[in-house]
């Protein structure tokens, strides 16, 4: 069986006023509205400070993942390294032709 949680809403409304000046400028002044519901949000302390230095599953998954990425950026440098290096001794050879 599940308890529905007793929410009560409290609010003060009154109708917008128009307030007219000697100049002849409207003016219309909005009315304030205030609501409240009791105990719907509870404020809880942090179970960790938020700058700790330890290391977790997740600082172990983010290195994890700037390896791969730094490992895959190499690998792609060497790939056009190779394929520059094979360009420039086509072009050479064509040359001296």
């Amino acid at each position: 069986m599940v308890k529905k949680a007793n929410i009560s809403r409290k609010t003060n409304s009154k109708k917008a006023t128009k307030l007219v000046s000697k100049k002849g400028h409207n003016k219309v002044k909005a009315a304030h509205k205030s609501v409240t519901i009791d105990g719907s949000f509870v404020l809880m302390k942090e179970k960790t400070p938020f700058m700790s230095r330890r290391i977790t599953m997740q600082t172990v998954y983010w290195a994890v993942l700037l390896a791969y990425i730094l490992l895959l950026s190499l690998w792609i440098l060497k790939i056009q390294i190779d394929t520059q290096t094979i360009l420039d001794k086509l072009a050479s050879s064509l040359l001296i032709k």
